[in-house]
């Protein structure tokens, strides 16, 4: 707990830091911004190994396409939120609209020109997230989206949300999932964060054109067998990590997986 506090006081004055000394990229090319937020990306993540011993683990970046690109990734921690950002070329995220008004992290948002997601306004929001993604698409960025749209903890029952499938659909692009166990290291609603290896994985890319319900049910199979192995290998090595009983944890898929690249 100690070890946590620390790193929370200084995880939120680096990022002060670099939203109060970092405000005159706002001004500048978004090239220079997104350089910054990935900075801040990197320095978030070397407090967090040196302070509490987290670490990070990449693999699958073999699936992973030097162009235009729809990733579809598992969200479980807000440690998502900040570290993906240093796996990608120049990612353009897909967002909830409100963030857009926070001081300094909206505006700074709007500098990389994420996608903003107004979810209350129905099928007007998709049509908006389509024409967005596009244009973003158009110069060669990859297209990032949480497909259940908030964090679930660790073993919690998917919830995917149409919007990735109507990006699939309006893309024409390839679909890279997304694995990762960051919500036994960094739960959601817990100050407590805990040492280990967080490890995200680029899966398989889905082709382009697969019908509607193909293409959901392919996505959220490997993206969930490839999660929950994740989470089987993290537990087995670290029985006491806060996540969901070591059995509902390892289906049938513990046993399968890719080799570590680090």
């Amino acid at each position: 707990m100690l070890r946590s506090i620390v790193f929370a006081i200084v995880f939120y004055i680096n990022t002060a830091v670099f939203l109060v000394v970092g405000s005159p990229l706002l001004l500048g090319p978004r090239r220079w911004a997104m350089m910054g937020l990935k900075a801040h990306a990197h320095a978030s993540l070397f407090w967090l190994r040196l302070i509490v011993g987290t670490r990070l683990e990449v693999r699958g970046r073999e699936h992973l396409p030097q162009s235009a690109v729809l990733i579809a990734a598992k969200h479980q921690s807000a440690w998502d939120t900040f570290a993906l950002i240093t796996l990608f070329r120049d990612p353009a995220m897909v967002m909830k609209a409100e963030l857009g008004w926070i001081p300094f992290y909206g505006w700074f948002s709007h500098k990389f020109r994420h996608i903003f997601v107004k979810r209350d306004r129905g099928p007007s929001a998709l049509k908006a997230l389509i024409r967005d993604a596009k244009d973003r698409a158009a110069a060669g960025r990859e297209i990032v989206i949480f497909p259940e749209g908030t964090r679930r903890a660790p073993g919690a029952p998917p919830d995917y949300k149409p919007g990735v499938v109507a990006l699939y659909e309006a893309l024409d692009l390839p679909c890279v999932p997304l694995a990762l166990n960051s919500g036994l290291f960094w739960p959601r609603r817990r100050l407590e964060r805990y040492p280990g290896t967080i490890v995200v994985e680029f899966l398989p890319p889905i082709p382009p054109e697969l019908p509607r319900a193909a293409f959901r049910e392919v996505l959220q199979k490997r993206i969930e067998t490839a999660t929950a192995r994740l989470i089987s290998e993290a537990m087995q090595a670290d029985p006491s990590l806060p996540g969901p009983p070591l059995e509902h944890a390892a289906p049938e898929a513990a046993m399968a997986g890719n080799k570590n690249e680090t």
